[in-house]
């Protein structure tokens, strides 16, 4: 029988496991939207109309980050595909797996500047994984299977197929589907690194000739499913582990050796711990200038041992003494195997070194201003903490953010926010491809007046599908990160930072989409106020009016080491 090329991407996204697709028609992808409604009418798969591309990117990369499988973007040519590149650039930065299908202009008008043509395959060769132009409809089902493997193989990440409108339409005969083995078998694709026995006994002898460790933690331990490892590791050599904004839920955050997370605005005693360190065990991390601060001056007592998959990262910011390069989950794992057979691992040997850090923990805690009146952003996100610790959390971009790495004890995969790029209006859309992937789980995007309105027209689809998210708008009428660095290091010359003016009225907008929503101005009753609108079925919108000019501390300035933060004297305040 004849196929058209649109049964061919449909029939082959199913295949490699798709269940949910996130996009906007448009004219060129029109031919793959025809097809995807007669496969939504089977129930074999479920498409969600979001209201901006942008949405479909970052609503796919949350689904992404929830589940470890790819996540499916689609848009249609021009427009549609640009509006695709902020959330194509964020998931490369944070190693996400996406395969995203734009539409394109016919095959006969490439190259023409025919009407919504754009080369988005050369726009993104800088941001993506690797990318494809189908110009044989015969290719579709091995290009799809193929950008699966790439996507989620070695370091993850986004690949886009761009696809000709009359590509869609093309006719072909012996239709063959294609699975990943044959693309294995047929391309040789291999993203495993063999690294020596010899190598990870050095790992494990370093470990042992410490007596002042620290697991530095990334993003690839969650990529790599490696928290479990990981956390027999830490408690093997009770070695404490302080994550980067990316490995936030890798290791346990209630657990008596989780130090929270370092860099710009860590806690002062995962800081202080990785200025004094003698080993740093950084794993699944890559050293970003956020977490180093002055780059000289990060972890200088320390030997250091880089475990990581890509091997373009090690040496690339800062030179190990040893490097591991490999599978984060199968290289703990054989760590842990060796280090079962020595005699050291019971041993007591960082107990000074624990007793050290809680001092500093004691001493430098992360506070939590209290008053009866005005509302702390840390007491509502301390308070939703207790409320719903087993919630999927999501954030936008800001003071806000911080502030949630800080306070949230998320777990591993419940935490999805823009790291690398730092991209406001991600907050929403990915809490709608957390709340898809899991509809019975609570789903709760924290976010700021600023942030909210780069994509607020995500409410609409929010409302369509009767999503249950929970929206916490922490609300200073500032650009809140970039007022505190005004006042910080620009002269308190706050340019075009305040959103007072043309400020909406979020209660009412948000009513207007038909979704509850309420106003909290008070930190009477903040509890019981949160609790009634989180324990309400459907989509809600918290409107929190909290202090205005309260800043995000500790701080690291631009070019200061870890160990000289703003904002840790010692307060008499609540402490966590």
């Amino acid at each position: 029988m004849k196929k058209r090329g649109s049964f061919a991407l449909l029939d082959s996204l199913v295949r490699n496991g798709t269940k949910h697709i996130f996009g906007y028609p448009g004219g060129a992808i029109l031919p793959i939207y025809d097809e995807v409604y007669k496969w939504e009418e089977k129930k074999l798969i479920k498409h969600i109309l979001v209201r901006h591309e942008q949405g479909a990117v970052h609503a796919a990369d949350g689904y992404a980050r929830a589940t470890s499988k790819v996540g499916i973007c689609f848009a249609t040519s021009g427009p549609g595909a640009t509006n695709l590149v902020t959330g194509i650039a964020t998931a490369q930065m944070d190693s996400v797996p996406l395969v995203v299908i734009t539409g394109q202009v016919g095959r006969a008008f490439i190259g023409t500047d025919a009407f919504q043509e754009t080369d988005i395959f050369g726009i993104t060769l800088p941001i993506v994984k690797h990318s494809y132009v189908i110009r044989d409809v015969t290719k579709i089902a091995h290009i799809v299977s193929e950008a699966f493997f790439i996507a989620r193989n070695g370091r993850p990440g986004p690949v886009l197929i761009d696809i000709p409108k009359d590509v869609g339409l093309e006719e072909f005969t012996n239709y063959q589907p294609v699975n990943q083995n044959s693309i294995i078998k047929t391309k040789g694709f291999r993203f495993t690194y063999r690294t020596t026995i010899k190598r990870l006994h050095q790992v494990v002898r370093l470990i042992e000739q410490a007596s002042q460790p620290l697991l530095y933690v990334g993003g690839g331990v969650v990529a790599a499913d490696a928290n479990k490892e990981l956390t027999q590791l830490a408690e093997s050599y009770q070695i404490p582990v302080t994550t980067t904004l990316m490995g936030k839920g890798a290791f346990n955050e209630s657990h008596e050796l989780s130090l929270g997370m370092l860099g710009m605005h860590g806690t002062a005693y995962a800081n202080f711990s990785v200025s004094e360190c003698d080993l740093l065990i950084a794993v699944g991390a890559r050293f970003d200038d956020r977490v180093t601060g002055k780059l000289d001056e990060f972890a200088v007592n320390a030997q250091i041992i880089h475990i990581d998959i890509d091997p373009a990262e090690v040496g690339k910011n800062r030179t190990p003494h040893l490097s591991v390069i490999g599978d984060v989950k199968k290289i703990l794992g054989e760590i842990i195997k060796i280090s079962y057979k020595s005699q050291l691992t019971t041993s007591d040997q960082t107990f000074a070194w624990r007793e050290r850090i809680k001092k500093w923990r004691n001493v430098y805690p992360l506070i939590i201003p209290q008053g009866e009146t005005k509302i702390s952003p840390q007491q509502i996100l301390d308070t939703i903490n207790q409320l719903v610790p087993e919630a999927f959390f999501t954030t936008d971009v800001g003071q806000h953010q911080m502030w949630s790495a800080q306070f949230l004890k998320c777990q591993v995969r419940k935490w999805s926010s823009s790291a690398g790029l730092g991209t406001m209006g991600y907050g929403i859309p990915a809490a709608i491809g957390n709340q898809v992937a899991f509809p019975n789980q609570p789903v709760i995007c924290i976010t700021g007046d600023s942030s909210i309105q780069m994509n607020i027209q995500e409410l609409g689809t929010i409302a369509q599908y009767q999503l249950p998210i929970k929206i916490i708008l922490l609300n200073n009428k500032w650009q809140g990160m970039v007022r505190q660095w005004q006042q910080s290091f620009y002269g308190e010359r706050y340019s075009h930072s305040s959103m007072t003016e043309g400020m909406p009225n979020f209660v009412q907008l948000a009513n207007a989409y038909g979704i509850n929503s309420k106003q909290i101005t008070s930190a009477e009753n903040l509890k019981e106020q949160l609790r009634e609108a989180i324990e309400l079925p459907g989509p809600y919108l918290i409107d929190c009016q909290i202090i205005k000019d309260e800043n995000c501390y500790p701080m690291v300035a631009p070019g200061k080491s870890n160990s000289q933060m703003i904002g840790i004297s010692k307060q008499t305040t609540k402490p966590v």
